[in-house]
């Protein structure tokens, strides 16, 4: 039995369609459907059941579920904004702490999400080296959550029995329900539409120039792809940075989604927010060697296709 924690969310429904398309529906999706359209991403999607992440909690621990032979938890509270430090830990590292321990007990392939937001503000680099992870030092909370169960992973030794993957900027169709925690490219798509301009965030550092600042965007069907790669190499364990390896600017992004709009760039610079300024990554670019190292060789995107294919479904309203 395959479980998908998050399984109605940007990555966790990604994901299930890939299953789906390869022919899995043999799948059991938690989640927690909240106010939000969120439950529109399971349109469509064959699976055998749903289950509230709560209820799934208990019934694990009252051992009244049938044991996994997978265990793909995604489900996290991913808001880099929330400034309550208990709900963190509750459902980013307590909630995973507990599924850990009953996958590994019942020999399951278990595959969890981690995040580019450990790594802070970048300073010690972006590899995915094990012996790194005790650098790093992340800006937000969320970043500190999911640090907190690298850590946890690592000085337990069971790291190397589970994968998790360090997930880099991913954008595409299924992240309609994230609000402020879109993409820039859902959040300004009707901006450049509709009124053919953007607004991006002034940089605040010399080094970079406005729009300048640097991300490593990953298109979701690449994402799921990788995903796919290690759902089927089970040997495959430790931590794995999942992002292009190609860093780009908001300029760059900005273009993108103008060329698939056809229209000509005009971008206005604001100001950003105070409460954002000391918590902002001036450059993220994920260390892809230790995931080809792996066996994996999914070759990626170009920011301009990726964009351009999702402007199709943030046009039509679509989901994958």
């Amino acid at each position: 039995m395959i479980y998908l924690t998050g399984g109605a969310g940007f990555i966790g429904s990604a994901f299930l369609w890939k299953l789906n398309r390869e022919g899995i529906d043999d799948v059991i999706v938690v989640d927690e459907l909240d106010s939000s359209e969120k439950w529109r991403n399971l349109l469509g999607k064959r699976f055998s059941d749903y289950i509230q992440k709560d209820d799934f909690l208990d019934m694990v621990l009252e051992h009244k579920i049938p044991k996994p032979s997978h265990l793909i938890h995604m489900g996290a509270c991913s808001s880099t904004t929330l400034t309550d430090a208990d709900h963190y830990i509750r459902n980013n590292y307590e909630y995973s702490q507990i599924l850990t321990e009953w996958a590994l007990s019942n020999k399951a392939h278990f595959i969890y999400a981690s995040s580019a937001a450990t790594y802070g503000d970048g300073s010690e680099g972006y590899s995915d080296r094990h012996e790194d992870l005790l650098k790093l030092k992340p800006l937000n909370m969320y970043g500190f959550s999911k640090h907190m169960f690298d850590m946890w992973m690592l000085k337990n030794g069971v790291i190397d029995r589970a994968t998790g993957i360090k997930f880099f900027n991913v954008y595409g169709p299924n992240e309609y329900h994230k609000g402020d925690m879109r993409s820039v490219v859902c959040k300004k798509h009707s901006q450049v539409a509709e009124e053919g301009r953007i607004t991006l965030f002034k940089s605040y550092r010399k080094d970079y120039p406005d729009g300048g600042q640097k991300r490593d965007f990953i298109y979701i069907k690449d994402a799921v792809e990788v995903m796919w790669w290690l759902f089927n190499n089970p040997r495959a364990k430790g931590i794995y940075n999942l992002g292009t390896g190609r860093a780009g600017t908001w300029n760059d992004l900005a273009g993108a989604m103008f060329a698939a709009a056809g229209k000509e760039p005009v971008i206005e610079y604001i100001e950003m927010p105070g409460y954002l300024k000391p918590k902002y990554q001036y450059f993220t670019e994920a260390d892809m060697t230790k995931l080809r190292e792996a066996g994996c060789g999914h070759g990626f995107m170009s920011l301009e296709e990726a964009v351009k294919d999702y402007w199709g479904y943030l046009a039509t309203g679509e989901i994958l």
